[in-house]
Order: C-alpha cells, then sequence, then structure tokens
C-alpha cells in the first residue's frame, strides 16, 4: 500500500476511530470499572482477561487465549494487511492495594484503540493486534510472549498508562528482582542460643551492606527491598529468614553488576552467620525502553489534538516495565496518560481511588483514540510505513543480546 490519502481522507479515518471509541465509550468504561473492581494478581488474572477478551470476541476479533503457555494471556486479531501494529492491554494489580498502577485503564485503553480500528483496519492495509499481556507488576508476562514468538511479525507496538502528568517519553530504568532465603538452625533462645544459627541476622547483615553501598551507587542505580520472613518466635532462634530486593539501572548491561553486588551483600550475611543462602530471580531482568521518538512524536500531535497537555520529560524519577523489553525489537512507545491526582502517585492507595473516577474514565477514553489515530499515521504515512515493514519482526534477530540472567 502506498499514502495516496489526502489530509482530508486522513482525517476522515481519525474521526471515524474517535467516533468508534465514543460509541462503545459506556462498555469500555463499564470494563474498567470491572478489572479495577476485580484486582488479581500476575498470572491470576483469570477474570480480567477474560472479560478484556470477550468484549474484543464480541466486535468480532479473532481472539486466541492462553498463548505462549500463559493462561492469562492472549492476542486478538483483526484484518489482514501486511504492516501488523501491536496494542498491548495490562490488568494485573498490586498486592494488598488493587490497582494503584492503574491497569484496569491501561486494559480498557487497549482494547478501546481495537475497538476504535476494528472497521479500518483492512483500509489502513493493517492488521491491528490487541495483546493481553499479564503480569508486568514484577511477572515480566511480556518478556516470556516476545520469547515464545507472540510477538513475531509485529512492525510497531504501542500502550499507555496513567500517572500524575502527561509525557510522550517516560524515562524508564532496567530492573531485576530477586528472592533471598536463609537456612539456619533454630535454638532456644535463652536457654541455648549457641547452637543455632540465625538467619534474621544474615538478612540483617545483608541490608546493613546494602545501606553502605548506597552511597557508591551510580546516578540512575536504585536497590530497594523488603524482608518476607523474619523468624517466628522471640524465644526462638531464627531458622529460616527471607527478603525480596529489586535493583535498577539505567540500562541492563549496568544492571549486571550492580545485581552481582547486591548478591555479594547477601553472601556476606551467609559467611557470617553461617546461613546457608539460596536465590530466586522472578522473571528475566526488564531492560531500558527505547522510544521510538517519530512514533512519540505522532503520539503527542494527536493527543494534544484530544487537549491533552504534556509537560516536560522529567530529569528525575523513572519506573520499570517488561514492555521495555518489547521496545528492543521493535518501535514502540509507552505514553503516560496525566490524571489531575493531586499529590498521589503511582502505587499509593490514593492512585487506586483515583483510577476508578469520571476523570480516569474519560482519560482512557482518550488514551484508546489517542492511540487509535496514531495507528492511522503509521499506515497512511508512505514513509514511515516502509521504515516500519522493512524492520526485521523476529525475536531471533535480537538472540545475542543479553536476555539471560545469571544467579
Amino acid at each position: 500500500m502506498t499514502n495516496t490519502m489526502s489530509p482530508l481522507e486522513d482525517s476522515d479515518l481519525k474521526r471515524a476511530a474517535q467516533r468508534a471509541v465514543h460509541d462503545a465509550g459506556e462498555g469500555l468504561v463499564a470494563l474498567s470499572h470491572e478489572v479495577w473492581d476485580h484486582p488479581e494478581l500476575a498470572f491470576e488474572e483469570t477474570h480480567s482477561s477474560r472479560v478484556c477478551a470477550d468484549v474484543l470476541s464480541d466486535a468480532g476479533f479473532d481472539v486466541d487465549y492462553g498463548v505462549a503457555d500463559l493462561d492469562t494471556a492472549f492476542v486478538a486479531t483483526t484484518g489482514s494487511g501486511p504492516l501488523t501494529i501491536g496494542i498491548c492491554a495490562e490488568y494485573d494489580a498490586l498486592p494488598g492495594i488493587g490497582h494503584a498502577c492503574g491497569h484496569n485503564m491501561i486494559a480498557a485503553a487497549g482494547v478501546g484503540a481495537g475497538l476504535g480500528l476494528r472497521e479500518l483496519a483492512d483500509d489502513l492495509g493493517a492488521t491491528i493486534k490487541v495483546f493481553g499481556t499479564p503480569a508486568e507488576e514484577g511477572g515480566g508476562g511480556k518478556i516470556i510472549m516476545v520469547e515464545r514468538g507472540i510477538f513475531d511479525g509485529v512492525h510497531a507496538s504501542m500502550m499507555v498508562h496513567p500517572a500524575p502528568v502527561e509525557i510522550d517519553a517516560p524515562a524508564m530504568l532496567a530492573g531485576h528482582r530477586c528472592d533471598y532465603h536463609f537456612d539456619g538452625k533454630p535454638a532456644h533462645a535463652s536457654f541455648a542460643p549457641h547452637e543455632g544459627i540465625n538467619a534474621a541476622d544474615a538478612v540483617t547483615i545483608a541490608q546493613v551492606a546494602i545501606g553502605l553501598m548506597r552511597q557508591q551507587l551510580a546516578p540512575g542505580e536504585q536497590v530497594h527491598g523488603f524482608v518476607t520472613d523474619g523468624g517466628s518466635a522471640t524465644n526462638i532462634i531464627p531458622d529460616s529468614a527471607s527478603a525480596q530486593y529489586q535493583v535498577r539501572a539505567n540500562t541492563l548491561d549496568g544492571l549486571m553488576p550492580l545485581a552481582e553486588r547486591v548478591r555479594h551483600c547477601f553472601e556476606a550475611g551467609a559467611h557470617a552467620t553461617g546461613a546457608e543462602l539460596t536465590m530466586h530471580s522472578h522473571t528475566l531482568p526488564y531492560s531500558e525502553f527505547e522510544h521510538d521518538q517519530e512514533l512519540a512524536a505522532l503520539y503527542k500531535a494527536n493527543a494534544e489534538a484530544l487537549g491533552r497537555e504534556f509537560i516536560p520529560r522529567p530529569s528525575q524519577g523513572a519506573a520499570s516495565t517488561d514492555m521495555a523489553n518489547v521496545s528492543l525489537l521493535m518501535p514502540t512507545i509507552h505514553p503516560m496518560l496525566g490524571l489531575n491526582c493531586g499529590s498521589a502517585v503511582n502505587h499509593q492507595p490514593e492512585f487506586t481511588n483515583f483510577c476508578r473516577t469520571p476523570e480516569a474514565d474519560e482519560t482512557t477514553l482518550q488514551g484508546a483514540i489517542a492511540m487509535a489515530m496514531t495507528t492511522i499515521d503509521l499506515a497512511t504515512d508512505e514513509t514511515l510505513r516502509s521504515r516500519l515493514l522493512a524492520g526485521d519482526t523476529s525475536y531471533g534477530h535480537r538472540a545475542s543480546y543479553p536476555w539471560t540472567f545469571s544467579d
């Protein structure tokens, strides 16, 4: 397909997408609320993934459920054109505080963008795929889907994410999470403490070492975590203790040495106390994010046309996402949808509450429309379309990238 459309025709397509999202708006808001009302943790999003897939199936998408051997992952497809655009929906919640990262909005916006493009896909010479991606909060669902070939053949991908402010290309750090467990030896804490091996002391030594190490961390490097098990009674020397820690760095290459330094801190606890250390990685590490600046600029222009107001990219503050790993394989964007939520920020209960408000609902629909409009730009701009079609769309072309992580 070549670009023979006039600006008027392009505008007509965008207006049609906008109307389609608005026509589906009541159902999309209900979908966002349904996901919010049923918070499910990583890889357990049975209800949330199913209601998202059902909305797309009812609209005429071909839905493949349980892809990549993940029970709560799906791919919904419409259109048959050579240009394939992926739109990602997330729906996992956080422990204890529900949808404090607004994944209910992400899910509804991703589904909404698909609905906005449903009747236009073939006219655009495009195939639209909505990916239901579980376990962004630490489980790395997208990484698993990438490794198992689910994203093969996709030329560009996108999603939106709620935040306190509107940002077109937010900073994202590489990150990795690991469980550390110490096995010691129990004993009576008063009568015979010398007969025990204190596993909780091993965790304490590791935490002190990490605290001292933080002074020498490079800009962009972070270490944070918590104790998950510290003993069972005051009069028993703890024979079992555990902690979970996450490291972040500007790049995946920088992440590896930092993770090793944290590992040495836990090994110091084992050496000092005599406890035995075992470690378990939650998933492959999340990489740095390579935003496609051309796509981000198009998204920003479309969002501004809807009245969205962006701020300059902040110099500080960053998160991590498994969408970053997708960005290393294909042109990808991950803009933030700004919410007027005052002092509330992601991963706070106050943010959870704000993600089920009328303003959040309207923001969700605008995010869906902006993604649909951006997809139309990708399909109708001849130069950009050619660039995307010329890209290598298989996971194998980045097989030499250091995806693996040694425990």
